[in-house]
Formats: C-alpha cells, structure tokens, sequence
C-alpha cells in the first residue's frame, strides 16, 4: 500500500473489499448462476495477500 498501514488497518480494508465484492457479486452474479462461495473464497484470498503484503 502506497501508505503507512498497521495490520488493523489492512484488516479493515478487506472487509471493507469483501463487503463491497459481496453485494456486487449479489446484485450481478449470483443470478447468473454463480455461488456466493465464490466470492467469499476470492475475498478471503485477497485478504490474506492484502494483510501479508501490507
């Protein structure tokens, strides 16, 4: 991140991501056919990534 972040911080960023994915999976994918669980494992991938990496 191109600012100065404690792993709070990076934490609430992805749940903010993963809020954010949810809803829009919600809205436009999931009627599509595609599962919620989906998203959930993206979000929780990027979560990790986003937390480790800073």
């Amino acid at each position: 991140m191109p600012i100065e972040t404690n792993w709070f911080d990076r934490l609430f960023i992805s749940v903010v991501i993963w809020v954010a994915m949810s809803l829009f999976w919600l809205r436009f994918l999931e009627p599509a056919g595609l599962p919620l669980m989906i998203s959930n494992a993206i979000s929780i991938a990027l979560a990790v990534y986003i937390i480790w990496k800073g």
